[in-house]
């Protein structure tokens, strides 16, 4: 129902503005966006558990608990060096902080956590292989040691696992990098991008759905969406462009001009490439949860969020967008 929709968004949209709100209050240089880590392990997480659910329910075995542990990993792997930093501002100076010449930075803590986390998956495989329940037996196969099960059940297993950690995992990543841009600047610079990459990227989906209720005509890919039509997806473009151009105009200066002078800040420039890059690698997650859904039989990807469904409803065009945010407001910073 609408209330229960509306309901639900306004209750995530003041957890999330809360803290946010508290993240820039009191965050310290080098420790920044670590007050955001429950917000993203709730999305994170919740994501993964929606996925597997679907997986699961539609009779493909995938070992949740793994890819929970995996995708947490990935996700705070960026977040090493500010975990470092705090626990040196805790401690008077006691703990180092994270070198600044460290040949790993956030993004090799990500690649090493990726790496890590999947061969535990195949480890894990390794020490289950073969092992059947009794009931698995028949007279042909009866042996007195575990029979081995085909190759093929333990590379499905494996690579629906790998799958689900990457693809949860290293975008929710990029969100805590994305925290981190512009450090050297001002401690509200990587905040004032975060904002902006999550408001053009959602408002493109708001954007699309009135323009495709009102001019919509040709269908997008109706196997998937049949709701999506193409007029929509330019509502969408032109949605989020406005909106990034009015986060580069207003947000930006707000929360970081106290620090540099706007001639420093990003230009509106950049939003003729932001927008559009969002609103489509958006429209692209979109599709993919999509085809996921329809490929398992659901029709939505959970129920933690009464009225809009699952978590994965509400990170899938987040989760295609943080590539383009990255690069995009990584060259602007």
């Amino acid at each position: 129902m609408l209330i229960d929709r509306l309901r639900s968004a306004a209750v995530l949209i003041a957890i999330a503005l809360g803290c946010l709100f508290v993240d820039a209050k009191f965050s310290t240089p080098g420790t920044e966006g670590l007050l955001l880590v429950p917000l993203l392990l709730f999305f994170a997480l919740g994501t993964t558990w929606d996925v597997t659910s679907l997986l699961m329910s539609s009779g493909r075995d995938v070992w949740r608990a793994g890819c929970m542990i995996a995708v947490g990993a990935i996700s705070l792997g960026p977040a090493i060096p500010a975990l470092v930093n705090a626990a040196s501002q805790l401690s008077g100076g006691a703990i180092g902080t994270y070198p600044k010449d460290c040949p790993i930075g956030q993004l090799g803590w990500v690649i090493a956590m990726a790496i890590a986390s999947l061969f535990a998956l195949l480890i894990r495989e390794m020490r289950t292989y073969g092992a059947v329940v009794p009931e698995q037996l028949d007279a042909s196969t009866a042996k007195v040691d575990a029979v081995v099960l085909p190759a093929s059940s333990s590379i499905d297993r494996t690579m629906r696992a790998a799958f689900v950690s990457l693809y949860v995992g290293l975008p929710m990543s990029l969100l805590f990098a994305i925290r981190g841009l512009g450090s050297d600047v001002s401690t509200s610079w990587g905040l004032a991008a975060l904002l902006t990459m999550i408001a053009t990227t959602k408002s493109a989906d708001a954007g699309a759905y009135f323009a495709g209720k009102a001019l919509g005509r040709h269908k997008l890919i109706p196997r998937l969406s049949p709701g999506k039509t193409w007029e929509g997806a330019v509502g969408g473009v032109v949605m989020s462009t406005l909106v990034a151009m009015a986060c580069l105009r207003w947000l930006f200066p707000a929360l970081v001009s106290d620090a540099i002078p706007l001639s420093s800040l990003p230009s509106i420039g950049w939003a003729l490439i932001l927008g559009p890059a969002l609103a489509i690698t958006g429209i692209v997650g979109d599709l993919a949860e999509s085809m996921f859904k329809r490929d398992c039989g659901a029709k939505d990807s959970g129920n933690w969020l009464p009225g809009l469904g699952g978590v994965w409803d509400v990170t899938d065009s987040l989760i295609a967008a943080t590539l383009p945010s990255f690069l995009c407001l990584a060259a602007a910073a």
